[in-house]
């Protein structure tokens, strides 16, 4: 696994992805489509078992866009 977090387009078939995400939160609550995503997170962190790479995603993920 690569030690640093990869942040260009790296997921084959991304629309696809993006229309099922999209079908995931149909039909769910505000609520529910936070929970969803709060265990989507969960599981895919689990999946990537590193830490040094989350805490690299979650500053990627915290800061302001220049």
């Amino acid at each position: 696994m690569p030690d640093q977090l990869i942040l260009t387009a790296n997921i084959a078939n991304a629309d696809d992805f993006y229309a099922d995400l999209l079908e995931a939160h149909e039909g769910r609550s505000h609520t529910e489509s936070d929970a969803l995503n709060a265990r989507l997170v969960l599981i895919l962190a689990n999946h990537i078992g590193d830490s040094e790479i989350l805490s690299q995603a979650l500053a990627a993920a915290t800061s302001k866009p220049a």
